[in-house]
């Protein structure tokens, strides 16, 4: 057993005793891993409030490989991220990301998506609120593309041609990426038709050097929805997904009276 100390971002936590409880972590070092927090429940914890979700900070964490359980001796907090919790759709989309992290990154060292994540946190916590949406969205395919599931967007997914669109372009979320006129998509999985804006919006989301896309509220939706269903396809095996699905709907907004359709850009 040694005793590692990393940078760390809480995913999630859950009660194992009347005065502990089990953290799953973010590292920077060793990939999401599971710790016991002994005494955390405590009025006087020494962890105090800090081992809250999206709590960023430097964790001293009693490590052996042959386990999956491992003790955390001390988190000293760097970010509480108040002001994500202050906003329903920041903390919404903030906690998504949290559950993809949790479920797709593996128990080892992958520096690159621990600071896609953290990154994304800052960025989500300082959108306007016009952005909050088109924010998320970039930093979810950002942080499925760095844990490996990047989607092919300019090249078609079977032969490889350069797509060059002159209408709608099919993107197949099975395929893991857009098609071009010549080829067809697998039977296993409905495509999406994208109209040009909505394939320009795409590109411009999943490319964080360009300005985010200016995306309405029926824009927006289609475009979480496309991400959220690309995730699941691709976690098929990780089980419930319920923070993706609060921020996929929207769940905190109130329907209206009357619904007015979703144009289906991106759904």
């Amino acid at each position: 057993m040694s005793l590692v100390t990393t940078p760390a971002v809480v995913l999630q936590t859950y009660r194992y005793s009347e005065t502990s409880k089990v953290v799953r972590l973010a590292t920077r070092d060793l990939g999401v891993q599971s710790a016991i927090a002994k005494g955390a429940l405590r009025p006087k914890s020494r962890f105090g409030a800090g081992l809250e979700l999206l709590s960023e900070g430097v964790a001293q964490l009693y490590f052996r490989e042959t386990r999956e359980l491992h003790t955390l001796g001390a988190f000293d907090l760097v970010n509480l991220r108040r002001d994500l919790a202050g906003d329903v759709g920041r903390f919404a989309g903030a906690a998504a990301l949290a559950e993809v992290m949790l479920k797709m990154a593996p128990p080892a060292p992958l520096q690159l998506a621990y600071d896609t994540l953290t990154a994304a946190l800052d960025v989500l916590e300082a959108a306007s609120p016009e952005r909050v949406d088109a924010t998320a969205v970039r930093a979810m395919w950002r942080l499925v593309a760095v844990l490996g599931f990047e989607p092919s967007l300019t090249a078609c997914v079977h032969d490889g041609a350069a797509i060059e669109p002159a209408g709608a372009v099919v993107f197949s979320v099975a395929d893991g990426g857009v098609f071009c006129s010549r080829c067809a998509p697998s039977p296993s999985e409905p495509p999406s038709r994208l109209p040009p804006q909505a394939y320009r919006d795409l590109l411009a989301l999943n490319d964080p050097r360009v300005e985010l896309p200016a995306l309405d509220l029926p824009h927006a939706a289609a475009h979480r929805r496309l991400v959220a269903r690309f995730v699941r396809y691709h976690l098929a095996e990780a089980g419930s997904l319920s923070a993706l699905d609060f921020w996929e709907r929207r769940a905190w907004v109130p329907p209206p009276a009357t619904r007015t359709p979703i144009p289906s850009a991106a759904s």
